[in-house]
């Protein structure tokens, strides 16, 4: 398994790679040392063509507890900035490392194992599936700071899961979120046992890779459009180019179709 730097990557399962915070003894905080490599490793793999979905988990008790109040790391490109200008460009960093999840090709599922602190709850926001451990929970920590639970996207991406009061009243009280109440109001699509997580995403990734690539890529950049979406008609225009696309430019219904006919399972080749 190669290692890069408090980041692992592993490609045991056909089709996934699944990509690893691998810092356990800091609960896989979110040091630099330990979100840039996080980040490159995500672009490497979304030019992988043979990866066509990503798990992203955390090693260890916690997925990840959010920002490193004793050992941040260390910036890079920090020499002749002040002290505000470094506050900036570290904030744009660690936005960039949600951008990136967003804006790979494949679908990510979060295998989300134990604690899912501030900017840890965030990335498992970012991911398009998230699947809990029976013993994750998920907290916006930055309140409990004395700070704005709103980072990294997180009072974008919360409303639009959970609904706005309900996100309200999480961000505003910093509670925890234990893995039984996420499932039943949505941030979560399931929970197991935490010794089924990652196979359980392998069987979730498993049917997704049975369908054809461009409709599952195309899928995924329509569901994270439908939140930016000015109105359900522009919305439903794109969906129609997207869907007209992959009708014209493929086989895919047509072999979808045969494969029903014959009994089989379908072969997209796109």
């Amino acid at each position: 398994m190669p290692r890069m730097s408090f980041t692992e990557i592993s490609r045991s399962h056909p089709g996934v790679a699944v990509v690893t915070l691998n810092r356990p003894e800091r609960m896989n905080a979110m040091a630099f040392d330990v979100m840039i490599p996080f980040r490159d490793a995500l672009r490497e793999i979304g030019s992988d063509n043979g990866v066509r979905v990503v798990v992203i988990t955390g090693a260890g008790r916690g997925f990840c507890s959010g920002a490193d109040h004793e050992n941040p790391g260390t910036m890079p490109n920090m020499d002749g900035l002040t002290l505000p200008t470094i506050a900036l460009r570290s904030m744009e960093l660690l936005d960039d490392v949600i951008s990136t999840i967003r804006r790979l090709h494949q679908p990510v599922i979060a295998a989300v194992n134990g604690a899912a602190i501030g900017g840890g709850f965030c990335l498992a926001l970012a991911a398009d599936i998230r699947i809990a451990a029976d013993d994750a929970y998920f907290r916006a920590a930055g309140i409990n700071n004395g700070l704005t639970a709103a980072e990294l996207g997180l009072s974008y991406l919360l409303p639009r899961s959970v609904g706005q009061s309900r996100a309200a009243e999480i961000m505003l009280t910093g509670r925890d979120i234990d893995a039984t109440e996420a499932d039943r109001i949505g941030l979560v699509s399931r929970v197991v046992p935490n010794a089924r997580l990652l196979p359980e995403c392998f069987e979730l990734a498993d049917r997704i890779n049975g369908w054809g690539r461009a409709g599952v890529e195309l899928t995924k950049r329509q569901l994270w459009n439908s939140l930016d979406a000015s109105s359900l008609q522009s919305h439903m225009d794109a969906e129609g180019t997207a869907q007209l696309f992959v009708r014209i430019t493929t086989r895919n219904f047509e072999e979808s179709v045969a494969a029903r006919m014959e009994g089989r399972k379908p072969e997209f080749k796109d």
